[in-house]
């Protein structure tokens, strides 16, 4: 079951459930989630592996971060790709998870976003994947919303997050041991 932003906005204040929340989704929130909001943006390069056991993901290059009382922009070009993270944080239970789904107006604008979900007990900004499918160039204001963030009950018990992404890294800095 989703839950509703009654709710959310209740755990956001007793359990910190998201952090750094913006001014509308703390007065105002839309729909049934909160909009998740653009905080920085990098290109990678070099190689990636990913093993059985090992893993090692391409190195990044921050190219855009959002600066409070400042305007940014950072304009994504027909075909390029990007990683992006979010300014918000979160602090998931065990008995909750979070799904994506890219608001209408950054796909009526080309712009795809690759999203997954976040495993109850993970914590940390969030970091998706970005590329502009579309034909003309799209231009974005770091602190822009870009996705919202769906919450629902994990019935029947949720195991903790244990992987190496807690804490909200957005890639690899040599070849690991996955957990």
């Amino acid at each position: 079951m989703i839950l509703g932003p009654n709710l959310l906005l209740k755990l956001v204040k007793e359990k910190k459930l998201v952090e750094r929340l913006a001014k509308r989704e703390l007065k105002n929130p839309e729909g049934a989630g909160f909009d998740l909001r653009l905080g920085e943006v990098y290109t990678i390069s070099g190689r990636a592996f990913l093993g059985i056991t090992e893993r090692e993901t391409p190195k990044i290059k921050l190219v855009a971060r959002y600066k409070e009382n400042e305007k940014t922009s950072f304009t994504v070009k027909p075909g390029e790709f990007y990683l992006a993270s979010t300014i918000e944080e979160v602090n998931t239970p065990l008995d909750i998870t979070i799904n994506f789904k890219p608001r209408t107006t950054t796909f009526r604008s080309g712009l795809i976003l690759r999203t997954g979900n976040v495993a109850p007990g993970y914590c940390g900004k969030l970091t998706f994947a970005m590329k502009n499918e579309g034909p003309v160039p799209v231009t974005l204001e770091l602190g822009c919303r870009i996705v919202h963030a769906q919450f629902e009950w994990v019935d029947g018990g949720g195991t903790r997050y244990k992987g190496q992404w807690q804490g909200g890294r957005v890639t690899t800095q040599k070849m690991e041991r996955q957990i």
